[in-house]
């Protein structure tokens, strides 16, 4: 039998590697090996360096015997290590030598034949693609070109300019579209629920956001920090519900008067899911309420009015600040360094009865004052009706104004709102993303509307869930003809603002949260960060804040049902079992007495609600029913301060007997969130629940008839 080719080089190349060493001269011209022909095995592909050092053969052949299998897949390249300094150097490159020195690369299988020179650096594969294989041999990794981020802006809405802008400056790849396969990111334009059928990914919009800043629900919410901590959240003006508590607020208003005539005390009207303006109106007297729209009470709240604001060229103006939720669990807040100021387009006079309907004089949204004929669109951020935070603060300290003081002030009044809100945002997130149900994780930028006092006292106005992000304004050219036009200050604020969101969303690497910090980025250098972290980075200042989050947990944990957002009479039960609150003065029965009394009283003011049963509002205020029941000699806050600790101290003290009788019978020592409950209680417990509710309700009416 005839030697295979294969053979019949590796002869070849045995003999001449002998007459080499028999002569004991290092020749410099390579050796050239024929071209292989056609009738080469394909299984065989390697490479030969020529060259004449048996080193090369043997650590071929050490190679291809170590990996074990034919080198039909084995693309690699057996590179030549010279061992004689000379032949090192006539090879690999010195500077005398470059002209002269070529080679020959015999690539087997493939039926190619390379050749090069060598360069003076050393680099003497000029193919790119040896060189890499090269690397790879001597272990050096190249990095691999990151895959752009994705984002889904079918949703986004008017915010949809500026959003592609900030992408563009990314360099993500945009689906304007939409796309079957997932995103890594979707912009939503009014809230969560604008795209049913996300299972990954991240949303910027949380569930519940936009009922949560509603003004009944934010004034609640607001109510109840007032009551626990009435220094901290006094930024807030004195509110009441309408038309629920429209006789608390006649007769209030009528003690006033009645003490001190003079008092002529001016109020202001919103409705509850009102926007940019629309139906907002002043009062001085309780006679000019509105409060029938058709045949529905109209729903709102009616306000203290600020009497004297901050004056900036005689005018009235309120700052419009971008605040980024990145997430609640844990809680991040984050604040654009830059916001927008919006002036009225009249000169500002105290509210008199003759003045209560000017509103250019008394209304700050930009939506109304855009309307009048003193409206001054300008280029520059200083100047005009809408300009920047930064040049009104310059102009602020220009005058003396201690800047990092108020500054200071706004990012309390900040954090302590998110913190209001953030235990009813908890409540709806675990009832549309329950702990190991699929879902998106969320994040979502906020508009707070803040007033600045002539005290430099900074005053909540309201906060926008869906504040707008359009850089154009709308403007006539012609009589009754309009077009948008660019606003240089608005892509100003609100380009950095999204753009530097999406940096802090990024899903592929982390990214530092100081401004102070470039972020790099692989194509260009992007600006710092315009968005300040406020929060946990002030958790000593305002954590202990946080009492009705706390109040929230224990109300989510005695849900018992994921996807429930009420708590009904057995759950309830369950609760004053657990916290051993009932006793034989506050029995059984007054625990469900108090249960419907409190759910019948939420129910007629929340006559929206999804389900039947006790929120949680309703459950703070039985919350704080019990702790003064429970610690009468305490004020409000250590009673409910010192509530808390008794239910979670109980709450873990059953959760441990619960693992350790499951530990002692051969079950799991993990615990889940409701594993104080058996499934089947609990099932039983949401099924009864309607039952005992007209149970309970039945008796109830049957003690009042008795007494």
């Amino acid at each position: 039998l005839s030697d295979s080719p294969i053979e019949v080089q590796t002869e070849q190349m045995k003999s001449l590697v002998q007459d080499a060493e028999k002569e004991g001269v290092d020749s410099e011209e390579p050796v050239s090996m024929p071209s292989p022909s056609a009738s080469v095995s394909p299984d065989a592909p390697s490479v030969t360096i020529t060259g004449r050092d048996a080193n090369t053969l043997s650590t071929c052949r050490n190679r291809s015997k170590s990996r074990g299998k034919p080198a039909k897949e084995d693309k690699n390249i057996c590179v030549k290590q010279y061992k004689d300094p000379a032949l090192h150097s006539s090879l690999l490159g010195p500077k005398q030598n470059t002209q002269d020195n070529e080679r020959t690369l015999l690539i087997r299988g493939t039926e190619k034949v390379l050749q090069g020179r060598s360069e003076p650096n050393g680099n003497y594969m000029n193919n790119p693609h040896l060189k890499n294989i090269q690397d790879h041999e001597n272990g050096i990794k190249h990095p691999r070109k990151k895959k752009p981020v994705t984002v889904d802006s079918a949703k986004a809405k008017t915010s949809l300019e500026a959003l592609k802008i900030s992408i563009k400056h990314l360099k993500w790849k945009e689906f304007p579209m939409g796309r079957r396969a997932a995103c890594d990111i979707y912009w939503h334009g009014v809230s969560f629920h604008d795209n049913e059928n996300i299972v990954s990914g991240q949303v910027n919009k949380f569930p519940g956001m936009v009922e949560m800043l509603r003004k009944i629900s934010m004034s609640r919410a607001m109510r109840t920090m007032q009551e626990l901590f009435p220094e901290e959240y006094d930024f807030y003006p004195r509110s009441w519900i309408l038309p629920e508590e429209y006789q608390q607020f006649t007769t209030q208003i009528r003690m006033v008067k009645e003490s001190d005539a003079t008092v002529n005390r001016t109020f202001i009207v919103k409705p509850d899911g009102g926007s940019q303006g629309d139906g907002i109106y002043l009062i001085r007297d309780p006679s000019d309420l509105k409060l029938v729209a058709g045949s529905q009470a109209k729903q709102g709240v009616v306000q203290e009015y600020i009497h004297k604001p901050l004056l900036i060229d005689k005018l009235k103006f309120d700052i419009r600040l971008y605040v980024l939720i990145k997430s609640l669990e844990p809680l991040e807040i984050y604040i654009a360094k830059e916001g927008l100021t919006r002036f009225c387009t009249e000169p500002y006079q105290e509210p008199s009865q003759k003045n209560l309907s000017h509103v250019f004089m008394h209304l700050t949204n930009y939506s109304l004052n855009v309307h009048s004929g003193n409206f001054v669109h300008s280029d520059s951020q200083s100047t005009g009706s809408k300009r920047s935070l930064s040049s009104v603060l310059y102009k602020l300290a220009a005058k003396g104004v201690d800047i990092k003081k108020v500054w200071s002030d706004i990012i309390a009044l900040v954090i302590k709102t998110v913190i209001a809100v953030v235990p009813e945002l908890k409540v709806y997130y675990q009832a549309e993303i329950p702990p190991g149900k699929p879902g998106p994780t969320c994040f979502q930028i906020l508009g707070f509307d803040i007033l600045l006092m002539k005290n430099l006292k900074p005053i909540l106005l309201e906060v926008n869930s869906n504040p707008s992000m359009r850089i154009e304004h709308e403007q006539e050219v012609a009589p009754g003809v309009f077009e948008y036009v660019p606003s240089p200050v608005d892509e100003e604020v609100k380009v950095n603002v999204i753009r530097d969101t999406l940096r802090l969303m990024d899903p592929s690497q982390e990214i530092s949260a100081e401004p102070e910090s470039p972020v790099p980025s692989p194509e260009e250098a992007l600006p710092s960060l315009c968005l300040k972290q406020v929060y946990p980075k002030y958790t000593k200042q305002f954590n202990h804040l946080r009492l009705v989050e706390r109040i929230a947990a224990l109300f989510i944990r005695f849900l018992g049902v994921k996807g429930n957002m009420r708590l009904g009479p057995t759950a309830f039960r369950t609760f004053i079992r657990t916290c051993k609150l009932s006793n034989s003065s506050f029995t059984m029965a007054s625990v469900d007495i108090l249960y419907i009394d409190i759910t019948r009283r939420w129910a007629g003011a929340a006559a929206d609600s999804r389900e039947a049963g006790m929120g949680l509002q309703a459950f703070v205020e039985a919350f704080f029913s019990l702790a003064a029941r429970k610690f009468k000699s305490l004020a409000q806050r250590q009673q409910v301060v010192a509530l808390l600790e008794l239910c979670e101290l109980s709450v873990c003290e059953e959760r441990r007997s619960v693992s350790c009788s499951r530990a002692l019978s051969g079950g799991s020592r993990t615990l889940p969130h409701t594993a104080h409950l058996s499934p089947v209680p609990l099932r039983r417990a949401v099924s009864q629940d309607q039952r005992l509710h007209y149970r309970l309700k039945a008796r109830t009416l049957r003690v009042n008839a008795d007494n």
